[in-house]
């Protein structure tokens, strides 16, 4: 059977065993390097009190959220897409 992909989903290279994530959709255990990484970022104040806080120069502090999906999950929610044979070689 052909090899859809060289890497086989992976981008972990020559490291060995990656180490497992939970996915965030369906609580899936999958590996670090074949996961969907999708950062968020919250503010723990209003938007549009922190848009008037910032014109009048004040620091609003963000917290970054880091959120891993396993394949069928990110297609699923649209944090990836699928994309054609050529445009998946270009990058």
């Amino acid at each position: 059977m052909p090899k859809k992909r060289k890497s086989g989903g992976r981008s972990g290279g020559k490291r060995g065993r990656a180490t497992m994530k939970h996915c965030h959709a369906c609580g899936a255990l999958i590996p670090a390097d074949k996961a969907k990484k999708y950062t968020i970022y919250s503010s723990p104040v209003d938007y549009r009190l922190a848009k008037e806080l910032q014109s009048e120069g004040a620091h609003i502090p963000r917290q970054k959220k880091i959120a891993y999906y396993c394949v069928s999950c990110a297609i699923h929610r649209g944090r990836t897409n699928i994309r054609q044979k050529d445009q998946r070689k270009s990058n």
